[in-house]
Formats: structure tokens, sequence, C-alpha cells
């Protein structure tokens, strides 16, 4: 085999044309094999197989700085940048990262997890590069769904601007196919406008126009960039991007090795500014359960690698509970709609769509413009709700401040992956939510226990016009009550008190009450008699019954899925702040949480009955 050989990626330059397109199928069968067994983003990866070969063919990953977007592209380039051996331990604690990651290998320019941000980074390698007088390309390496994020466009529009040579953007276009009727005309284009020739043609007669009297020189210029742009959106309809500053080419076959070869080469070699290479490929190539359905396939947990059959537990999670309950809230009012940034099926959001086209937004890879596009239809009564994970609301932190609870509008906020979300790691974890938006004004935080309490808490929100809602849940199958315990009687402001104690009380919210109730069983087993006592709504806090356990108790303990610091235990601190009372707070620590199986995180940061009932326990004797 071809790839036990690559021990560094420095071999793949000696290798010939039937040799690298070998290669391309070993690395897609070792993509396939472990990612079966971990799971992963394997559809984007295998798409994404054969540029990556050509790019480490021609140039140094060491030198030739290399950014992927997101990162979820990159398993091959992992493979092939000396963790192959390693592949295995692929988002498992203490493994290779499902993301490129600078502490893992210095293959890896940038560390990466959110989208859109490639060209910045790799714009600001570039300037740094020229600043302190070193060699090599940058190359950011971009998917079209990450363009509809605006700071891709801020980069391009800055990149533009500077026009630094040597600056290469590849974007990989897996959502469109190359036409039969033109596809060899566009193999001529993209050569023709990636050749040295053409390109010294176009600067000599630029050089030309300078000799010739204004005014006949403005129009000289004016036809001239006419004639070539025609020329090029005969075949090509992204002219925005010669607009903005770049030189286009394409777009190609990502699937090519030869042709990618022979248009990286040309654009390698000249100097005309940064360039752009529209690559077009197929998601999950290689591989046809992947080919067939590659949205299930983007990011799919361990499946069958020989007929791709991927178990579902039959159980509904949390975003489908959200789901199904807005579609039946949403049967019932009108004014109700669905907004989600490029995740409709993972934020549960697939059935809306399909019973209520009209009425359902997937704006892109665009929180803010989510936010506040939210805000717009508020203005005119309708009743937006905008379904975005934990980790992705961070970016629109700005919109949900100033466009959305400042002038107190009535959208809802569904923060699904609320907590840790295991193998996605640190850039995925949803720690942040709960002190992030715990300091806005006007906001009514939420967190449910079970789906029949989730259920109340939309129907509540979907009637709430004082202003903005947010609900965090969690990653994973729902909680559900037995029949006989489905009528929840949901109040905003109040907490629940599931038992009646002495002395110290368990406080805890959303689904930390599991946790807090086998502290609470280990206490009693123990000789102690604590209170539990369940947080609902997070903002506003239940004051009232928060202040009466701060005086009768002589300790309280929080719980909750997210960062202790600035987190509910801190509000609930500040609070008891004025009374004879201990308050400690658990949640995740002033760090960022690695990769894992959630389960291993949670006992590798302490959050674990045993292990907090024993930190109690030792409280208890000091």
């Amino acid at each position: 085999m071809i790839l036990e050989r690559i021990t560094d990626p420095k071999l793949i330059h000696e290798l010939n044309s039937n040799e690298l397109k070998l290669l391309a199928k070993e690395v897609r069968s070792r993509i396939v094999e472990v990612v079966s067994q971990t799971g992963g983003h394997i559809a984007p990866s295998l798409g994404a197989v054969d540029f990556t070969i050509a790019l480490l063919h021609l140039f140094d990953p060491l030198k030739d700085r290399i950014v992927w977007d997101v990162g979820h592209q990159s398993y091959g380039w992992k493979i092939l940048t000396g963790r192959n051996a390693e592949f295995g331990t692929l988002r498992t604690l203490n493994g290779i990262s499902g993301f490129t990651n600078r502490d893992e290998s210095p293959c890896d320019a940038f560390s990466t997890g959110h989208s859109s941000t490639s060209i910045s980074a790799a714009l600001g390698i570039a300037c740094a590069r020229d600043l302190i007088a070193e060699t090599g390309h940058c190359i950011a390496v971009i998917g079209d769904g990450a363009l509809t994020g605006g700071i891709s466009f801020e980069a391009l529009n800055h990149a533009g601007h500077l026009q630094k040579d040597k600056f290469i953007v590849i974007l990989n276009d897996n959502a469109m196919s190359i036409s039969k009727n033109v596809g060899g005309l566009q193999k001529y284009m993209a050569r023709m406008l990636a050749s040295r020739s053409y390109n010294t043609l176009k600067k000599q007669v630029w050089d030309l126009s300078g000799s010739l009297p204004s005014s006949i020189r403005r129009r000289f210029i004016y036809g001239a960039q006419k004639l070539e742009e025609s020329m090029i959106n005969i075949l090509v309809p992204n002219i925005i991007f010669e607009d903005l500053g770049f030189k286009y080419v394409g777009p190609i076959d990502g699937h090519d090795i030869d042709h990618l070869l022979s248009i990286l080469k040309r654009v390698k070699d000249f100097m005309v500014g940064p360039v752009l290479i529209h690559v077009v490929t197929q998601k999950g190539k290689g591989y046809a359960p992947a080919e067939k359905d590659a949205s299930l396939f983007h990011g799919i947990g361990p499946f069958e690698a020989k007929s791709g059959k991927y178990v579902c537990s039959g159980k509904e999670s949390w975003s489908e509970v959200m789901g199904n309950c807005l579609v039946k809230l949403a049967e019932q009012n009108p004014s109700i709609t669905a907004i989600t940034a490029a995740m409709a099926t993972g934020t549960g959001l697939s059935a809306f769509e399909e019973r209520f086209p009209a009425r359902f937004f997937d704006v892109g890879i665009a929180e803010q413009h989510a936010v506040t596009l939210a805000a717009g239809m508020a203005t005119k009564g309708i009743k937006p709700f905008v379904a975005i994970y934990s980790t992705f609301m961070q970016r629109a932190l700005d919109q949900v401040i100033h466009d959305v609870a400042l002038p107190r509008l009535p959208v809802v906020f569904c923060i699904d992956r609320a907590g840790l979300v295991g193998e996605d790691g640190a850039t995925h974890h949803g720690a942040f939510d709960i002190a992030f938006l715990s300091y806005i004004p006007n906001l009514v935080i939420l967190s449910p226990y079970t789906a029949q309490e989730m259920e109340a808490m939309l129907a509540w929100a979907a009637l709430y016009m004082d202003g903005p809602v947010a609900i965090r849940y969690p990653r994973g199958t729902a909680l559900c009550m037995p029949e006989q315990d489905t009528i929840v009687d949901f109040q905003p402001g109040k907490a629940v008190m599931h038992h009646e104690g002495e002395g110290i009380a368990l406080v805890a919210t959303g689904d930390a009450f599991y946790v807090a109730e086998q502290v609470h069983q280990n206490l009693c087993k123990a000789g102690f008699n604590p209170h539990l006592l369940r947080i609902p709504c997070i903002k506003p806090l239940d004051a009232d019954i928060l202040s009466h356990l701060a005086n009768t108790c002589h300790h309280i303990y929080t719980f909750e899925h997210g960062s202790a610091i600035s987190g509910m235990g801190a509000h609930i601190t500040q609070l008891c702040s004025a009374y004879n009372t201990q308050v400690k707070n658990f949640g995740y620590p002033d760090e960022f949480v690695p990769h894992g199986k959630t389960e291993l995180l949670l006992e590798k940061i302490g959050f674990t009955a045993d292990n907090l009932s024993r930190e109690i326990l030792l409280d208890s004797q000091t």
C-alpha cells in the first residue's frame, strides 16, 4: 500500500499520477474504516481527498501555510501529514481532534471549528509572512456553504484590497456539478486564466493603457475589462470574485487530480495578487452510502462500514422534541416561523420545513443575520423561533443584545446542544450560553428537565410578547416522564421543590438535575437530609425560595451543565450574599474541555455524582 509509505508529507512529492490516484482510494478507505467506528464528518472529508493530495504534492505544509475552514474536510489532510497511525483515535479522549488543531501538528496552520474563518486567518498569516520577510504561499480552503458567513466576504474584500501575492483561496463547491456539455471548455478556460502568458499579456495591456491620453485611457480600460468579463461570463457565473480583486480560476473538477495539478502549478508560479480557485467536488465521493445521502453522512455517529447502515435509538432527541412541538404550535398559530442557520436537520426543524415551507427560513451559515432577521419579523407581529446550537449562538451575541433584547422583541431562541457535546470537542461544547446571556436585560432564560417540560416552555414562549426567550437544552435523547406525570405546571420565574430538607440545599437546572438527584440520594444514605430544588427558569430566578434557603441553610450547592464562572450558580451566590450561608457552584471549570465521549469528559472535570458527593461530605467535616 502506498499510504503505509507516507510517513512524511514530503514523500507525496515523489509520487507519479497513477500513484496519487491510488493513494486517494486508500485514503478514502482509511477514512471510512475509522469513522465507521468513531463517528465524524465523513462526507465532507471524502469529497476533499483529491485536492488535498494535489496540494500536498505541490506545496510544503510547513512552509506553505494551508488553513482549512471548519476543519471537517481535513481528515485526509490529517492522515497524510503524519497522523495516519493514530487516526484510529479520531474524536476520542486524548486522541486526534475532529478539526485542525495547532497543538496537534505543526502542519495545522490554524485551529478551527467554526465556519467561515479560513480566509481571514490565511490572510493574517500572509500579512505576518510579509512583515517578517518569510516566503511561501498562504492558502485558505473554504466550502461553498461557508461563504454564506459574512466574515468570508469581509476577508475577501480585504484580501482584494491588499493584493497579496502567493495568496490562494480554494473554494470547495460540493453543491453543484460541472455540466458535461461545457466541461471541456471550462478546463480550457481555467488553464488559460491561470497561464503565465495570459496574465503577462493582461499586465502589458494595462501598462500600455498608461501611455494613452486620460480621455481615451478610461474608455480603453473599461472596454478591455468588459471584454474579459464577457469572455469569462460566457462560462463562469462567479465574476463577483474578480470584482472583489481576485483572479478567478475555474470551476474545475475537484476529483481530476491531473487537472488539479496542472492548474495549481500555473497558479503557484505566477505573481498576480490573490487567486481564487473554484473546485467542484462531490460530498461522500468514493463511498456509495455517503454519496447517496451526503446530509446524513455530513456528521454521523458510528455505522456499519460495509453497508453504511446507521442504527437510530428510536427515541426522540431534544432537537426532535423541539421541532415536533413547534409544528403543533404552528398549526394553531399562523404567526409562528422557524429560522435556522444551515442546520435544519441538526436542530430538528426538518418536519417544520416540510409542513410549512413558506414559514421556514434557512439563512445559511449566518447566525448574526438569523437573529436580526427574526427581529425584523417580530416588529410586524410574526413570532419567530430561532434554532441555533449553543456554540454558534456565540457568534450572534451583539445582535441578541441590540436588535432583540434592547427593543424587547418577542423572539424565541431554541438553544440546542447546551452543555458538553462529546466528540466534537472544545469548539462545539455549549459551555458559555448561560454566562453570556444571563447578563442581558429583558431576556428570559429557561432550561427544561423533561420532554414534557420542554413542550410546556415552548407553548408558553409562543404566547409571551414582552421580550425574548431563550430555551437551552442538551444533545441526545430527551427524558420523558411516565404518562401519569405528563401534566407540567410550568410557571416562569418559579422554582420546583422536589424534596424539603434541612441545613443543606442542592439547587440544579436542566439536565444537571439528574446529577443533583443522585447526589441527593448519596447524601441521604450518609445521614443528611438536603433540600432538592430545580430551577426551570434561570432568569428571572425565583428570589423568594432562594432567599428562604439562604436564610435557613448553612450550605447551598448549585449544579449546571455550563461554565461555573458567571453561570446560574454565580447569580445565586450574588443573590444570597446578604445571608450567612456558604454557596458553592458546581459546573464546568475555567478551561476548554477537550473532545471525547461525554461521560469520560464529565469524569475528567469531576462533574459526576460520586465526586460531587465526596466534595460535599468533605465540606460537612470542616
